[in-house]
């Protein structure tokens, strides 16, 4: 099957005439769990524990017809219907089934949000502006996706409209239609007030008043209604007919650039799922060549037939488009994506590769006297270690904002998208290797303040002869009493029944900083066998207690 390169058109990056698709799913929680447990009967009532009672929380279409409602008490839903299926809800599990769910459907259109506004699931917006021609025109799109959702046992409705909001009001209370920017006004004018996702106490408050309809509170003055009824009234109304700019979340890493490809028969070896990205490499590179660009961060997704999808992304330590090596990353990853998870279901129908953190990249070409330096083939070196041990175990050092040599640098992942610019003060000589804390020796020196001439480190005694300094380091007291932070500190997972946590990061136990500490003076000096040492004095000889030295470093 071809390969189909999908770059947005100008009008999604310019944000102009936007086209917003709507699924409501109301039964989403009985009937994914229908489909997940194959066993459960009709009807279905899923209840929580509410103020020491037990209510339903989700029925499914059978229980409803039944005379079943939310919020009943479990004992009278089992006296009207005695032959009722009842689970307890679970939203944690739901709420990531749903997002699982939401990211699945990317394979539509990249920007997909789950809408939590009125329920944490069952609300889906995708943004398909620049999408529909894909699939032959928007109500073709709305109508493949309805009703593939409903082949496999899902209650749904869509709409597309110019609005997130119109978009949600017609697929709760007119369902499967295609607003136009013409039509807009009229339709949402018809719906009623609960359709502009108001809360309970608005909506009760505006049906006392004999207001029903959208289009009679849009005849009300502004200014009454927003004294009682608050802003974000007026946000919601303003919202829904486009007068306010409506912003959703993607759940996914947004990209400009992908390819991807579908499969008439699913697949499920990992082989053929590497196959098809060598492919997709090949095709995105060609493709950001062609725009002069390169990108350092890449993902790949994998969409299965059962509704899910699984992500790999990773990232490049420069802005490349060596298709090569691309593949080679992924291959790196995937060997440990295997032994990990890998799980393709019932199969993989579409595979996807995107590319972000995109920049210019110009072909460069070497002169006739220029040598390659090594860098390249550093970077490619660290890129592949990175994707076959995991991006915490291969770190680099990045300076920190601290003159205090021992807290002026840290550890961080060797590759990772650039966010901030490196710092760009012009830095003090430093030596190659710098103790984890300094140790403490003895200095005899000619005279208190001279240069030192002999020193004892570690029972060893060192006749100096040449020194330079001294370079005076105050103390940072406006920092806190805390360690340095080595390495930046993974939030722990939530594990799985029998799943083992993973192994933290190197923490070294250095040294609390203190804020109240003297001045220190900071020697250069070498011996007679032509070693140098960086040493420092802590205090000054004029105090009550003599100066303490310490030897914090090591130059060529």
């Amino acid at each position: 099957m071809a390969l189909q390169p999908c770059l947005l058109s100008p009008d999604v990056k310019a944000g102009t005439g936007r086209r917003f698709l709507s699924l409501f799913l109301p039964d989403w929680p009985t009937d994914y769990l229908k489909r997940r447990e194959s066993e459960l009967s009709t009807p279905l009532a899923l209840y929580e524990k509410i103020k020491g009672g037990l209510q339903l929380a989700a029925i499914d279409a059978e229980a409803a017809k039944r005379g079943l409602r939310v919020g009943q008490s479990v004992a009278d839903a089992r006296a009207l219907v005695p032959r009722l299926a009842i689970r307890e809800l679970d939203r944690p599990m739901l709420e990531n089934a749903f997002a699982s769910f939401a990211d699945w459907h990317s394979n539509a259109s990249p920007l997909v949000s789950v809408l939590t506004d009125m329920t944490p699931y069952g609300d889906l917006i995708l943004d398909i502006t620049g999408v529909p021609h894909l699939f032959g025109g928007e109500k073709i799109m709305l109508s493949m996706m309805i009703s593939r959702l409903r082949q496999v046992g899902y209650t749904v409705s869509g709409a597309i409209a110019p609005t997130i909001g119109a978009a949600w009001a017609v697929s709760h209370f007119v369902g499967n239609r295609v607003v136009t920017p013409k039509t807009i006004v009229t339709l949402l004018d018809s719906l009623p007030i609960p359709a502009l996702r108001l809360g309970r106490d608005q909506i009760a408050a505006l049906t006392q008043m004999g207001l029903l309809t959208i289009g009679q509170v849009r005849q009300r003055p502004r200014k009454p209604l927003q004294a009682r009824f608050g802003a974000s009234f007026l946000i919601r109304l303003d919202q829904a007919y486009g007068e306010i700019e409506e912003r959703m979340t993607p759940r996914l890493p947004i990209v400009e650039h992908f390819v991807e490809r579908r499969f008439h028969e699913p697949i499920s070896q990992l082989d053929d799922v590497l196959a098809a990205a060598r492919e997709l490499a090949q095709k995105l590179c060609a493709a950001l060549e062609s725009d002069g660009l390169g990108a350092q961060t890449f993902h790949l997704f994998l969409y299965r037939v059962d509704h899910k999808v699984m992500t790999l992304s990773l990232n490049a330590a420069r802005l490349t488009r060596d298709p090569q090596h691309i593949v080679s990353l992924f291959h790196h990853r995937a060997q440990r994506f295997e032994v990990e998870e890998f799980d393709p279901g019932f199969g993989i129908d579409m595979v996807r590769l995107a590319a972000s953190s995109l920049d210019r990249l110009d072909v460069a070409q070497l002169g006739a006297f220029e040598t390659e330096n090594g860098a390249a083939d550093i970077d490619r070196l660290t890129d592949r270690l990175t994707s076959r041990l995991g991006p915490t175990a291969v770190l680099k050092v990045e300076l920190v904002e601290s003159h205090i040599p021992e807290r002026a640098a840290r550890l961080a992942p060797a590759v990772v998208a650039e966010t901030e610019s490196p710092l760009s003060r012009p830095r003090p000589r430093r030596p190659l290797r710098l103790l984890p804390m300094p140790e403490l020796v003895r200095i005899n020196a000619e005279v208190p303040d001279g240069l030192p001439a002999s020193m004892i480190w570690r029972r060893q005694p060192y006749r100096l002869i040449k020194g330079a300094g001294p370079e005076r380091l105050g103390a940072e007291w406006w920092r806190k009493r805390e360690r340095l932070q080595l390495v930046e500190e993974v939030e722990p997972e939530e594990l799985e029944p029998g799943e083992k946590a993973k192994q933290p990061p190197y923490v070294a136990a250095l040294p609390l900083h203190d804020p109240e500490a003297s001045t220190r003076d900071y020697y250069l000096v070498e011996d007679t066998d032509g070693r140098r040492f960086w040493v420092f004095r802590q205090g000054f000889y004029d105090g009550d207690l003599p100066p303490a030295w310490y030897l914090h470093g090591f130059f060529p």
